[in-house]
């Protein structure tokens, strides 16, 4: 029996999701004996022409050229997986949606933007339909073992949607808030085991937002520690602008 066929590619991002996976370690090894890769530019150079089983998109649409790209690669895929926050919920290059394409395109390019043709930020679910999601930025990488293994056995992996917060309490940290931090644990989607406040970070809100956030208890705790809730929506769209599509 052959191996599933599994492929990674890159849109508008920093690779950094796929850099996470190929620094897995041992674990790899033994992903490695159960799937054939078979195009993964961050660590091969061969390409396939035929169809995947798997394929791991990372990063955000930005243009034409990548909507017919995606496109394409969803063809050829019997199931596609959307890698890390700007494939996820379009990550940090959804702040762009924040401006006038213009604006941005002679920010970035100068009097030379109109050879550089760019479209508003999108996830890639807001393009081709997604399979299965893992989230983070980067990505968590007991995650991703944990969804191929779902992939693999035909069943679906349900991203949890109560706030990291959960996962905070149980890992006993002292919360961002007492150490006058503020955090969007209260409103992020869990599944990274709050692996940013375990090692001394906050909460950017990288995993996207739960469907049904807390929003009146997150406003008493803004209240609490007097801070703005102006402050908070603008680093809540550091990773989540991207959202508002969705809704369109």
């Amino acid at each position: 029996m052959s191996k599933p066929k599994v492929a990674f590619f890159d849109f508008a991002c920093c690779e950094g999701c796929q850099l996470q996976v190929a620094n897995i370690g041992e674990p790899l090894l033994d992903v490695l004996d159960i799937v054939q890769v078979v195009e993964f530019r961050e660590v091969m150079s061969e390409k396939w022409d035929g169809e995947f089983d798997v394929a791991f998109i990372e990063g955000s649409i930005t243009d034409e050229h990548a909507v017919e790209r995606v496109k394409k690669i969803r063809e050829r895929s019997k199931i596609l997986v959307a890698l890390g926050s700007c494939a996820t919920i379009g990550g940090v290059n959804g702040m762009k949606n924040s401006f006038p394409l213009e604006e941005v395109g002679k920010y970035v390019y100068g009097e030379s933007y109109k050879f550089f043709p760019t479209l508003q930020t999108k996830a890639v679910h807001q393009v081709v339909p997604v399979d299965y999601f893992i989230n983070g930025c980067p990505i968590y990488q007991p995650e991703f073992i944990s969804v191929l293994k779902c992939i693999l056995q035909g069943i679906p992996y349900y991203v949890p949607e109560y706030p990291v917060c959960v996962e905070c309490k149980l890992n006993e940290n002292v919360c961002m808030y007492d150490r006058g931090l503020t955090c969007m644990g209260p409103v992020t989607k869990a599944g990274c085991n709050s692996w940013c406040i375990n090692n001394g970070n906050i909460c950017y809100g990288c995993r996207g937002l739960t469907i049904n956030p807390n929003t009146e208890g997150f406003k008493e705790v803004l209240k609490k520690y007097n801070i703005p809730e102006d402050f908070l929506m603008k680093k809540i769209e550091m990773y989540n602008k991207c959202k508002e599509l969705d809704k369109q």
